[in-house]
């Protein structure tokens, strides 16, 4: 099967759905948009699609303030979601890390952004005796400060993503099914994508929204141009890993748990259950899984297989987060009930790529990928600044210049979500005892 279309679009995660529905919205044609995913809707192995994700605007940049801001107002009243009701205000904890001024920058920012500061300090005997006593036994003896932001919340993830997905086909865009392999280069840039099967799809443009899968479809096209590691897509991204815990909650524990804002200990997040009563316990332990190519490139990629098979000594990891923070939830040597790898795109500042590739015979090729652990939050609105970026129109100096294609990556002070740089590699982890789905 050989498609052609206007623009193409690789990967159904947020960047590809939302860049999507923007596109179709001011398009006269959108049967000339093509999405490609292995996957229908929600995208499969995606960091996006996941059970719930937290949204919020604080941020100590006020670039991801402003656009936090803009998302959460679209969560409220965009129809699409409105109607299904899948954004959830319950405000949320930060419990901030003796040390630590992050919580001073971020409501800083919001009296600079927002015009007033929405958080109220909590005492930690506060924290201990609201909603239920929930927290009471919690070890709250890393943290130094505590306060309570109602403008936060979480959304269903998944389901959020499936309802945009859904609404992109109905307006007429073409979602195709194929697992992406290569890029295929023509006299004029990138002629289109081979899937795994053999079709192919070309395009006059082609965004790559692929997540932490983009330097694994990239390395074939950039061993064609001979580019050095320094031109190659793993020096603006890599393939990052964060283990999740889930356990099942009785009706009992879903009614005290329900009461719960967001809770984010350090780098630890607890998001209210949904309403089958799985709680989600997220820990910012990252980690990479490089290999070496045949043409002996380094590049980090999520292992083939199922992200449920998560190794023994991770799983401690996740186990010993949740005894410190919520222990009742382990009592009578209760396990936890299943575990997801969720893999990711992170750039070295956590800035996405959102950009025209810099390669002249690439020019025609652009990348929204490197969502860092942290853009799933923006899924109303992101799209309609790669649509700018698609058409060349400028999202502002600020955010061009975040979000371009770096021709010397340097980290240069604090990141925007700097906890999750990884630091290890998957294997570290991994013994002969590696757990599977329990």
């Amino acid at each position: 099967m050989d498609t052609n279309s206007e623009i193409l679009i690789v990967g159904a995660g947020v960047f590809g759905i939302s860049t999507a529905y923007h596109l179709a919205k001011r398009s006269p044609n959108p049967s000339a948009i093509t999405i490609l995913d292995r996957a229908p809707p929600p995208s499969g192995d995606a960091a996006s699609t996941d059970l719930n994700k937290i949204i919020r605007a604080d941020y100590s940049s006020p670039l991801y303030m402003k656009l936090a801001l803009e998302a959460i107002e679209a969560w409220r009243n965009e129809p699409l979601f409105e109607e299904a009701g899948v954004y959830h205000q319950t405000g949320w904890i930060m419990m901030d890390e003796r040390g630590s001024d992050l919580s001073r920058r971020i409501r800083k920012t919001f009296l600079q952004v927002h015009g007033s500061d929405p958080a109220q300090d909590l005492t930690q005997d506060e924290v201990r005796r609201h909603w239920s006593g929930a927290l009471q036994d919690a070890d709250l003896s890393p943290f130094g400060s505590y306060y309570f932001n109602p403008l936060a919340g979480w959304a269903d993830a998944g389901r959020a993503l499936q309802i945009m997905a859904e609404e992109v086909i109905r307006m007429g865009v073409r979602y195709e099914l194929g697992e992406a392999r290569r890029l295929l280069p023509g006299d004029r840039g990138v002629k289109g994508v081979q899937t795994l099967r053999g079709d192919i799809f070309t395009a006059d443009k082609i965004l790559l929204s692929t997540g932490a899968w983009t330097s694994q479809l990239m390395t074939s096209i950039e061993d064609d141009l001979e580019m050095p590691e320094s031109d190659r897509v793993e020096s603006q991204m890599t393939a990052a890993g964060v283990s999740v815990a889930h356990l099942q909650l009785s009706t009992e524990e879903k009614g005290l748990y329900d009461q719960l804002p967001v809770c984010v200990y350090g780098g630890q997040e607890v998001i209210p259950p949904t309403p089958s009563g799985i709680l989600k316990f997220t820990n910012s332990t990252s980690f990479k899984n490089t290999i070496q190519t045949s043409t002996g490139h380094s590049l980090s990629v999520p292992p083939a297989g199922s992200q449920s098979v998560v190794p023994k000594p991770l799983q401690k990891v996740s186990h010993d987060c949740i005894r410190a923070r919520l222990p009742r939830l382990l009592d009578n040597n209760r396990s936890v009930d299943f575990y997801r790898i969720c893999w990711d795109a992170i750039t070295p500042d956590q800035h996405p790529v959102i950009s025209r590739h810099p390669h002249p015979q690439l020019s025609n090729l652009y990348l929204a990928a490197g969502g860092s652990f942290h853009c799933w939050k923006f899924l109303p609105i992101m799209g309609s600044c790669v649509t700018n970026v698609l058409d060349g129109v400028s999202n502002g100096a600020d955010r061009d210049a975040a979000w371009a294609w770096k021709a010397a990556p340097q980290r240069q002070g604090q990141g925007v979500h700097d906890t999750l740089a990884p630091t290890q590699e998957l294997r570290d982890y991994e013994s002969s005892t590696a757990g599977s789905r329990q």
